[in-house]
């Protein structure tokens, strides 16, 4: 685990209560992951977001190599495999697993347009119906799969039927959390 000093002011998003919050420069925190673009530090108050457009305020190597372990690959040509991979890509802030892999989503589905490119819609849920962090999890996804050169368009609803329950964390997931029977 790692310890970092906020540099800057830094705009974070309470986990999990999903408030807007501003970090105070000076302040230290332990950086609990550093998942799929965003990282989650945990101090005196909680647990806090930071979304890739604040690294800086975490300081400038720290910053550098987040933001050199998240560089883009080439592209390859669309398919539903690179949409669950990008959607992979997109972690709960305070369980060290993809969304997907965490069985939050339950569909996603991808229209091709007359222009070559797609629209595509996600069905995901939540872990717990009060969570504060499904906006910020949604865009994040949504995000993700409109970061794709071939995707118009993406739109993320959260539904909540059927209600999570962790037997849908997939065999990998669950191996990665020490969930194995």
């Amino acid at each position: 685990m790692k310890e970092v000093t906020i540099e800057a002011e830094c705009p974070a998003v309470l986990i999990p209560a999903g408030d807007a919050v501003v970090l105070p420069a000076g302040a230290q925190f332990d950086v609990m992951q550093a998942l799929g673009g965003s990282v989650t530090l945990r101090g005196e108050d909680g647990l806090f977001r930071v979304a890739p457009e604040h690294f800086d305020a975490l300081g400038a190597e720290f910053a550098a190599t987040l933001r050199e372990e998240s560089a883009e690959v080439e592209e390859e040509a669309f398919s539903d495999e690179l949409v669950w991979a990008r959607l992979r890509e997109c972690f709960d802030p305070e369980i060290p697993l993809n969304i997907v892999d965490l069985g939050l989503v339950y569909d996603m589905h991808a229209t091709e347009l007359d222009s070559g490119q797609y629209t595509v819609a996600v069905k995901m849920t939540l872990t717990a119906v009060g969570c504060g962090m499904g906006p910020t999890i949604a865009s994040d996804a949504q995000s993700k799969v409109e970061s794709l050169a071939s995707v118009a368009s993406a739109e993320v609803e959260i539904v909540w039927d059927p209600q999570w329950t962790p037997h849908m964390i997939s065999d990998a997931g669950r191996k990665v959390l020490g969930l194995d029977n």
